[in-house]
């Protein structure tokens, strides 16, 4: 049984591979106006939100950040690297997103790519109303 197989079967939840190898599949098939601007994009899955992180965004519970885009030129906000890898990068919170999935009881798939399209539709500058709409439409066959 591959990762695919195990996602879609819900047999147990998804580990960190299995939500990396899904989240990389969902990625090919984004709104392409979204996929200009990921050319060089890395996506990373992490269990839970680090406790830097949390103090930096100011987060009451590690719990309410499903996803992170970090540029892979900052630090943090205003705050450039001189040296180092500049490639921007999309973290998933996989406890966060299963605590989502088990409150709606929406279809895996389809929350991840929700997820996938919101953060990146608000940091390349999409309105609510561009991303809603880019979210509801097909995509090779996912709905």
């Amino acid at each position: 049984m591959d990762t695919r197989q195990i996602i879609m079967s819900y047999t147990v939840p998804p580990s960190v591979d299995d939500l990396q190898a899904l989240s990389a599949s969902i990625f090919e098939d984004l709104p392409e106006e979204l996929l200009e601007f990921c050319e060089e994009l890395q996506i990373t899955v992490e269990d839970l939100v680090d406790e830097a992180t949390e103090i930096e965004l100011e987060l009451e519970d590690p719990y309410e950040l499903l996803a992170l885009y970090r540029n892979g030129k900052e630090i943090s906000p205003g705050v450039e690297k001189k040296t180092a890898e500049n490639t921007d990068v999309l973290v998933l919170y996989r406890r966060a997103v299963l605590d989502v999935w088990c409150e709606t009881c929406e279809d895996f798939s389809k929350l991840l790519r929700q997820i996938m399209i919101e953060e990146l539709g608000r940091r390349f500058g999409f309105s609510d109303t561009e991303i809603n709409e880019m979210a509801k439409r097909h995509y090779q066959g996912l709905f």
